[in-house]
């Protein structure tokens, strides 16, 4: 069928479409309630995730992305608006100091935002986040204990003596050592060494900790906490006794000093956990050291205590009834009000008390300043502005000609004010940064151009970035830059797709790994993998879990799809679990890169991909904190095209490219571009 008889079939689907929508209105009301046939086809197609926090990115790609929207605390009937009346209006201080959040990735079970809701609503004085070997979390997590006014510590528990990844494993080897950071300073210095350690094991998910790297590193600026029953000193008083047991409580008192260390108690109803305790506060007093109450908390209340066991399972790779001795024996790990810990702590008031006076002590609000832009290596006598100036009026002579003859009127007139507003707003090294990266791929031979409302700028013309003539096609430059946008200019670079990873691993060598790393892509769960690990956990058959998940074709609650085979569990569990982390990606092609070290605000760690280091933020939380990012898309017809010049043997600068060619605008004109890339879809034509 040629290209015009399919555009005209299609013209004649889409007129019927529109007389079948007006008659159903007109006669069925189908208007009412009201809403708009667009919104209607979005919720039978599924095509995106409904309402917030899943939002458009208002960024210029092609394809739709979801955006994570500004935290919003669930109703309240209070008097005091966001923030729920506690449950004991006259609170007994108490701070948790040891917390998991579902960051925990598959060993926890309560979003952050859920944890510090429950600690505002139970009373707690502080609440610390202390996620496996790392900050995924910490910035959704102060943005609504902000909100809750709950103060917040922050730390992790670091993953001792791992001979490899540990996922798939019923029980994970090694130990843990739980720290939090005193203050930004401590913080940083958490932030770096674990860092160091992800990347010191070449692999993702095995960080390997040296315990004399980490005490050099504290500076008297973490706390430790002797920990759960992976801590080393649980450990050892389970395997060797008290005197094996005091030896490494007196190691960890060497190694961050005895200031710095106190021995932490839990009590989850276990037949040993008395017994323990006692053994524990004795070698405490021997010792000197100070004595806290925890809950080693992995979810916030006990109704989360079934999905975290499930998680467990996904986690082991095992189903419930594999994992059921490895599974606790009560649901005890979730927040506690003070009152109810100072009961359970009875024998040891003292270790409640001194709990909320660390919290107090160690608390302090997330307001990490980002890393600017690197300064940029100009030649003497210059300074970033004045060789962006330059560089522009290089490319510009080549562009348009001669300021005397410019070939498009107004051309350096344009330019001026551009530059100008670059100026004006600190921008210049964002500007050169992506000239170099261009360059550097124009000297390789890979195809890229920039697109999306750069192309409304002629300095990205002049610089070779984009190959639009914004002022010979009247475009309006303040779309891409102006005091009014919020945040930095947003130049989406496109590569050729097979030679992506070249200018990478350029950006890479170029500012090193402590500088610059990938954004990541929090892989959370949706309708069909949730349903697919839920299915796994309840010990249904492989088979059965992908013909259970393939039957779902939409966002939203599994519960609203007419899948009447499922059993009841699954789809709950399923439901329970939606929007939960479940791993780390990497973002399609977003980059930062910073004057000074990255890993002193985020966390990095390797990728799946050999020679990929990423942050442990997505977008929305490197937006949060002001981190500038650029992205370097792969585009397979940029390849493409390269492989056809190639077979031709012809060179290929697309940069030069005629685009006033009639017979073009003609076939568009005709919505003629069934099968021509980018503008083939029905909105396009």
């Amino acid at each position: 069928m040629r290209w015009a008889a399919v555009s005209e079939w299609h013209r004649g689907a889409i007129g019927a479409i529109a007389v079948f929508e007006a008659v159903g209105a007109l006669v069925m009301g189908w208007e009412n309630p009201p809403i708009p046939w667009a919104e209607l086809e979005r919720r039978l197609s599924g095509r995106r995730p409904d309402g917030p926090p899943y939002l458009g990115d208002g960024g210029d790609s092609p394809a739709w992305s979801r955006h994570r929207a500004p935290y919003e605390p669930p109703p309240s009937p209070g008097p005091t608006g966001s923030k729920p009346e506690p449950v004991d209006p006259d609170p007994v201080p108490y701070a948790e100091l040891h917390c998991h959040s579902n960051f925990s990735f598959l060993d926890g079970a309560s979003h952050p935002e859920e944890l510090a809701e429950e600690a505002a609503r139970l009373g707690l004085t502080a609440l610390a986040l202390t996620d496996h070997d790392g900050m995924y979390g910490v910035v959704r997590f102060a943005e609504a204990a902000k909100v809750m006014e709950v103060p917040t510590l922050f730390g992790a528990e670091l993953s001792l003596g791992l001979g490899g990844p540990q996922n798939g494993v019923a029980d994970p080897e090694g130990s843990h050592l739980l720290v939090l950071a005193r203050g930004l300073d401590g913080y940083r210095r958490l932030s770096t060494a674990i860092s160091n350690a992800q990347l010191a094991g070449n692999e993702k998910g095995r960080p390997v900790y040296d315990l004399d790297a980490l005490s050099r590193a504290h500076a008297n600026s973490w706390l430790v906490l002797t920990g759960c029953r992976k801590g080393a000193v649980r450990q050892a008083l389970a395997a060797g006794g008290p005197a094996a047991a005091a030896r490494e409580l007196a190691r960890l008192a060497e190694l961050f000093g005895p200031a710095n260390v106190v021995v932490e108690l839990t009590d989850h109803g276990q037949p040993l956990d008395s017994d323990r305790n006692e053994a524990l506060v004795a070698l405490a007093e021997r010792g000197g050291f100070g004595v806290v109450a925890t809950n080693n908390v992995h979810f916030a209340s006990p109704a989360r205590r079934r999905l975290a066991t499930a998680l467990a399972a996904v986690r082991a790779r095992r189903s419930l009834d594999e994992m059921d001795g490895w599974l606790p024996a009560a649901g005890a790990a979730h927040l506690r009000s003070g009152r109810e810990m100072a009961a359970r702590f009875a024998r040891w008031p003292d270790a409640v008390r001194l709990a909320a006076k660390l919290g107090e002590e160690c608390a302090f609000d997330l307001k990490l300043v980002a890393p600017k832009l690197p300064d940029w290596g100009v030649p003497a006598g210059h300074t970033e502005m004045s060789w962006l100036r330059q560089l522009t009026m290089q490319g510009a002579y080549q562009r348009y000609g001669p300021p005397e003859a410019e070939r498009v009127d107004g051309a350096y007139r344009q330019l001026a004010h551009e530059l100008d507003m670059i100026e004006q707003l600190g921008y210049p090294g964002y500007f050169l940064i992506v000239e170099e990266i261009v360059a550097f791929c124009r000297k390789e031979g890979i195809l890229c151009q920039g697109r999306g409302s750069a192309a409304n700028s002629a300095v990205c013309y002049a610089l070779w970035i984009t190959n639009v003539d914004a002022v010979a096609n009247g475009l309006l430059f303040e779309r891409f830059l102006a005091p009014e946008r919020d945040g930095p200019p947003d130049i989406d670079v496109d590569i050729e797709s097979d030679r992506r990873e070249e200018v990478i691993q350029y950006v890479y060598r170029k500012y090193g790994r402590e500088h610059t790393a990938q954004v990541a892509n929090v892989i959370s769960y949706r309708p069909r993998s949730a349903v697919r690990d839920m299915a796994k956990a309840f010990g249904f058959s492989p088979g059965q879990q992908d013909a259970w998940s393939k039957q779902i074709d939409r966002w939203g609650s599994v519960a609203t799809v007419d899948l009447d085979d499922i059993p009841e569990q699954v789809v709950d569990f399923a439901n329970e679990v939606q929007n939960f982390p479940r791993h780390l990606g990497i973002h399609s092609g977003g980059m930062v890169i910073c004057d000074r070290p990255i890993i002193e605000v985020c966390p990095v760690e390797w990728g799946r991909m050999e020679g990929r280091t990423v942050l442990q933020w997505d977008k929305d939380d490197c937006a949060a904190v002001e981190l500038v990012k650029f992205d370097l898309l792969g585009l397979g017809m940029l390849s493409a095209l390269h492989y056809a010049y190639d077979m031709i043997e012809s060179d290929l600068d697309i940069s030069s490219m005629r685009l006033d060619d009639d017979e073009v605008y003609e076939m568009l004109r005709r919505a003629d571009s069934v099968g021509v890339f980018q503008v083939e879809s029905r909105a396009q034509m």
